[in-house]
């Protein structure tokens, strides 16, 4: 489908910084990561890399301010603090930050240090994601973590020790052999350590991951229902409001980086395998790129057009549906005139789509807001297929 994109104003900007090293991959993980086992990864030379890289895309985003930064991985905190330090140091001086850009690290228990905690936090970052994913040993082995409960337990309390005021755990349910009672025992732990945020999440059988080729005996549909029924109750229950499909916060402290992807903003990705979405509103364009995923060939690469695997421009029916994918993870869903602002296209162009949907029962939408019902947001790969062409 061919029609002109009209953007009405600049798009929120953020920037994903991958870094792909990990001690261990685990057998659920679909991630692009690569196993350094204990062994440093080649910090100084990434990061400079990773500064070239940056560079190299300087021209697309001119003039930009940039609302979060991401670091994720593979394991972020296998890197030093004064490697972060360098990494920081090297965005500040290339890039324009608000004075309270939100910038995340992903840190693993099994690689967490006291004094690298609080050197990440000298740093300047302000908000720390754990991967705990679960607190019972059992089920960590299955899971092929390199850390125990105690480990995660004192990983959080680092991160408290660190004053990172603001902070995040993953933890996960539908776990192999897993009961209701040890789902909401793992919230319960998870609460009980003061997060101000939580991304609890369904264990999934992703593609080219040993899950895939070797299923291990997962908790049946029934059971997922009730662990996730009975877990968002407990979640609400102590103060957590789910905003998105798998993400709770207390008051203020929704992630603003994930909130810029489902809101469909912009995002710069620098790093092995890293996407990026960047819309030239001068243009008329939205492009999607992604880098080399082999840190090798990435290191080689970066800086160049040799770096960049996959570049795409989104047509009309791309960026309708994407739109929907996104916003309708939201259960506050987004106010209608985003869907200008973020796609270059009035909302009539999607009028009959949404109107199935009310007529289903999987969205309301109004002048003031779009966004999907109760029924929706249970339903929702049916919801997104009324968006598909």
């Amino acid at each position: 489908m061919t029609m002109p994109l009209n953007f009405t104003q600049t798009i929120p900007l953020s920037l994903y910084v991958h870094l792909p090293w990990c001690v261990r991959k685990c057998p659920y993980c679909d991630f692009n990561s690569h196993e350094t086992g204990h062994a440093a990864p080649k910090e100084t030379a990434y990061v400079d890399t990773l500064i070239r890289d940056l560079e190299s895309e300087l021209p697309r985003i001119w003039g930009r301010r940039i609302t979060s930064i991401f670091i994720g991985g593979g394991t972020p905190s296998l890197f030093s603090a004064e490697a972060i330090n360098r990494l920081l140091a090297g965005l500040r001086a290339r890039l324009n930050f608000y004075p309270d850009t939100e910038i995340t690290l992903e840190a693993n228990p099994g690689t967490a240090e006291a004094e690298k905690f609080r050197g990440f936090r000298e740093t300047g970052v302000n908000r720390l994601s754990i991967g705990v994913q679960t607190f019972n040993d059992e089920k960590l082995q299955r899971l092929g973590r390199i850390h125990d409960a105690e480990e995660a337990l004192g990983a959080i309390q680092m991160a408290k020790a660190a004053e990172f005021e603001n902070f995040n755990v993953d933890i996960m349910f539908g776990l192999p052999d897993q009961t209701v009672a040890q789902a909401l025992a793992d919230l319960q732990m998870t609460i009980a350590q003061g997060p101000t945020h939580i991304s609890w999440y369904q264990l999934t059988l992703e593609p080219n991951t040993v899950f895939h080729a070797k299923p291990p005996a997962l908790p049946d549909d029934d059971l997922i229902s009730q662990m996730q029924d009975e877990g968002q109750q407990l979640l609400a229950d102590k103060g957590y409001a789910q905003y998105e499909i798998s993400a709770y916060a207390r008051d203020g402290h929704q992630c603003v980086h994930n909130l810029n992807y489902w809101q469909f903003g912009d995002y710069l990705g620098i790093g092995a395998g890293a996407h990026s979405k960047l819309t030239d509103v001068a243009a008329g364009k939205v492009i999607r790129t992604a880098r080399h995923r082999l840190p090798e060939r990435y290191l080689a690469l970066a800086g160049t057009d040799a770096a960049i695997t996959e570049r795409k421009e989104l047509d009309a029916d791309d960026l309708k549906l994407e739109f929907m994918m996104n916003a309708l993870r939201l259960n506050a869903g987004v106010h209608p005139s985003s869907f200008l602002q973020r796609t270059g296209m009035p909302l009539n162009v999607v009028e009959q789509e949404l109107d199935t949907a009310g007529t289903r029962g999987l969205l309301e939408w109004d002048i003031h807001s779009l966004k999907p019902t109760t029924q929706g947001r249970h339903y929702l790969n049916n919801l997104l297929q009324i968006f598909m062409k």
